[in-house]
């Protein structure tokens, strides 16, 4: 077992406190750092911009929307192709979450901890991937008839 632990502690009394706050100030430090990460990436915003600028999304590092603009000339696009519009904004401004919180990762803990990185931005990268690398959408069932209910307008 390497550091402090029960076999450590065959030592004289002072030589094992020593260890143990040794010990101690280095999980505080990991602590503080694990914060600082926290703070961080709840701080962060990544925004994108959609093709003439008819849509502008902000998103957190947890991928949800904090803004949603609209330029003046956003109201000339069909709805649907605004709905469209508006989805593949929001998906590229996820697209640099993994990105971003890897730099904080790297900034704040170095090489410490590369397994808990690795497994942090995999899932980011599984939750958010980049646009042009999602499969496309399956095709239509040909279906044109909509379920609808009284309750939903649209």
């Amino acid at each position: 077992m390497t550091g402090p632990g029960v076999m450590a502690m065959n030592g004289s009394p002072d030589e094992a406190r020593a260890r143990l706050d040794q010990w101690a100030a280095g999980l505080t430090a990991k602590a503080e750092k694990y914060e600082s990460v926290a703070r961080q990436t709840g701080e962060l915003r990544l925004s994108a911009s959609s093709v003439s600028n008819f849509v502008r999304v902000t998103v957190r590092a947890d991928g949800s929307v904090t803004d949603l603009e609209f330029g003046p000339k956003a109201r000339s696009v069909p709805m649907p192709e605004l709905a469209e519009l508006i989805l593949g904004t929001m998906r590229r401004a996820q697209a640099g979450i993994a990105g971003r919180v890897g730099e904080v990762l790297t900034t704040e803990l170095g090489d410490a901890d590369p397994q808990t990185r690795e497994l942090m931005l995999a899932e980011l990268r599984d939750r958010f991937p980049d646009p042009d690398d999602e499969p496309p959408p399956p095709p239509d069932s040909g279906d044109d008839e909509e379920a609808t209910s009284d309750d939903e307008p649209w």
